[in-house]
Order: structure tokens, then C-alpha cells, then sequence
């Protein structure tokens, strides 16, 4: 396994993370026991970075985290650096009201956290979206003021724009910013990921196979299972959904020529566009990490790169990336 460096401050992981979100929510059941492999195999290949959320399930992935760490080889849990994200607020039924970035609920936030993950730090501590109600400073005040005291040890951001992304960097040092990045999702090339660059500010890219969108595994007779939240994105939705996955068939043809799978073509487009940029694979199985993880050894030449492109140019893709709703929740967007 390679690795890259997050930004200017932040830490030396792995060339591509582990997102975790899918063991715990939003895509239907679950398998503990699969997911711990998951995450074991992870380590056992040099995946040293480990993504998730105080909010996915509830808790439910942190706890899974602490006992897959737990549970894994000593030399390998001592690797493993753990990004957190905070601040959605929940329902007892599962729905989202909102986002707190106040400084006492993020001190809160992270008291929770450490306690569900069984550690007395958090490598990566970020809030999943921006609170309107509460500058972003104080915000990264308050965990710059967890890292002083141990708790954390770096600062990231989630889904924020070009100002925010400033007025945090002013406050303190910042190791990356987290956002989808993809062959569909390339909104951050015209200001943001530039104003990382210029910042020193690394990107950690979620969502490199658009949700399994353009994995090559999605069908459009597809049945999804109870509680999966695609049956609400509008790219897997009606018209929308045969027009993106006729891009996934033009991909395809160039990932055979390579000999290689859809996924793992996505995968390294990602990786090619920088050594400032780790890619989160959200696989839920031993199967699909496999696939995913030979990605880095995959070199993506001058022409493959046009290849690519043209079988999915940018902004090719047919619907937005959450439902609107959501989408009103994204600095990045707006």
C-alpha cells in the first residue's frame, strides 16, 4: 500500500482510506461479523485510515470501529487513524433535523465519541456540514482547542466551500477537507480544490464509485433493501438512472481494454488527480475490497486518462447528488 501525506499539518495514511459508513446505515442490512473482516482485511492490506461518523447508526459504527480495532492485531491497531465526523442531529425514527457546530456541543460531540470508540484521542475530528447558525471559526476553535488538549489530533473539514474553507485555515491548521470527488462529482475542481491546494489543505474524496453507481455492479432492475437512502438520490432515480449507467457502460469498455474492472477504473482516476488526494472505498465486504484496493496499482497513462474522460466527460451525469433537501445543506454547493 502506498501512501500520501493530508495536506501540509495532517498525517501520512494510507493512498486510499476505508469509509465505514455502509457497515452501520443508509444501505439496507448489515453484517457485524462481515464488517469486522472488512476492516481487519483493511488493515492486513496497509489501509491505515478508517472513516466514519458519530451519527452513522446512531453510535453503531463507532462502537463497530472499537471492536474491530480491538480485535485486531496489536501491530496493526497501533497503524489504524481514525477520522470522525459530528454534528447531525437526529430522530429517534433515523431523520436528520439539522447540524450544531456550537463549541460546547462539539466538546460534547467528542466526549461521546471517545468513550463509544474505547481511545483517548481521535486522529481526525471534523463536522460533517457547516452550522449557518454558528461561524465556522468557532467551530474549528473548539476543536483546535481539543487538540491542544489531546483529545485530537488534527482538524479536518466536510462538504464546505472556498470562503469557509479560508475563514477555518485563518483559525487554525487545517489537514483536509472531505467531499465526494468522482468521475460524476468533479464540482470541486473549479474553485475548491485549488483553494486546498493553495492552502496546503489535503483532500480525503468519499464517494469515488458515486455510491456504487459506476462500480460496473448496478443494475436498473436492482431491488434495494429497506432503509437504503439511494432510493432517494435523484442519480439513481427514473431516466436519470439509464442515462448514468449508459456512462457506466462506456467506462466499461474502456476499464476492458485495460483488463481491469469499472470500479477499479474509477478508483484510479481519483487517485490520478493527485498526490493530495486519498480516496475513501466504502466497501462492505472482504469481495469488494479486494476489487477496490488493486486500484492502486493500477497506472492510468496520458491516453487512458483521455479515454476515461471521454467515456465520462464532467458534468455528464444525469441528477443531483443528494435529494434537494440535503443538498440545501451543502456549503460546497452553495
Amino acid at each position: 500500500m502506498q501512501t500520501r501525506t493530508l495536506g501540509t499539518t495532517g498525517p501520512r495514511t494510507s493512498a486510499l482510506g476505508l469509509g465505514c459508513m455502509g457497515m452501520s446505515a443508509l444501505y439496507g442490512r448489515t453484517d457485524r461479523a462481515e464488517s469486522i473482516a472488512t476492516v481487519h482485511a483493511a488493515l492486513d492490506a496497509g489501509v491505515t485510515l478508517l472513516d466514519t461518523g458519530d451519527f452513522y447508526g446512531m453510535g453503531h459504527n463507532e462502537l463497530l470501529i472499537n471492536e474491530a480495532l480491538r480485535t485486531a492485531p496489536a501491530a496493526r491497531r497501533e497503524q489504524a487513524l481514525v477520522s470522525v465526523k459530528f454534528g447531525a442531529l437526529r430522530t429517534v425514527e433515523g431523520g436528520f433535523t439539522g447540524y450544531d457546530g456550537r463549541p460546547e456541543a462539539v466538546k460534547n460531540f467528542a466526549a461521546y465519541s471517545l468513550q463509544r470508540l474505547g481511545t483517548d484521542h481521535i486522529d481526525i475530528y471534523r463536522i460533517a456540514r457547516l452550522d449557518p447558525a454558528v461561524p465556522i471559526e468557532e467551530t474549528v476553535g473548539a476543536i483546535a482547542e481539543l487538540v491542544e488538549a489531546g483529545h485530537v489530533r488534527h482538524i479536518g473539514l466536510s462538504e464546505v466551500g472556498p470562503d469557509t474553507i479560508r475563514k477555518a485555515a485563518s483559525t487554525a491548521p487545517v489537514s483536509d477537507l472531505q467531499i465526494e470527488y468522482s468521475l460524476i462529482s468533479r464540482g470541486i475542481e473549479e474553485e475548491i480544490l485549488p483553494v486546498c491546494r493553495e492552502l496546503g489543505i489535503g483532500i480525503t474524496a468519499y464517494g469515488v464509485l458515486s455510491r456504487g453507481l459506476i462500480s460496473g455492479n448496478w443494475s436498473r432492475d436492482r431491488e434495494l433493501a429497506p432503509g437504503d437512502f439511494r432510493g432517494m438520490s435523484p442519480r439513481f432515480s427514473g431516466d436519470n438512472l439509464q442515462h448514468n449507467l449508459d456512462l457506466v457502460e462506456a467506462l466499461r469498455r474502456v476499464a476492458d481494454s485495460k483488463g481491469i474492472t469499472v470500479a477499479q477504473t474509477a478508483i484510479a482516476w481519483v487517485l490520478s488527480r493527485g498526490t493530495d488526494i486519498v480516496p475513501l472505498v466504502g466497501a462492505r465486504t472482504r469481495d469488494r475490497l479486494a476489487e477496490s484496493l488493486a486500484a492502486g496499482a493500477v497506472t492510468l497513462d496520458d491516453d487512458d486518462l483521455r479515454a476515461v474522460e471521454g467515456a465520462v466527460p464532467a458534468d455528464s451525469a444525469a441528477g443531483e447528488r443528494y435529494p434537494a433537501a440535503q443538498m440545501a445543506h451543502l456549503d460546497s454547493e452553495n
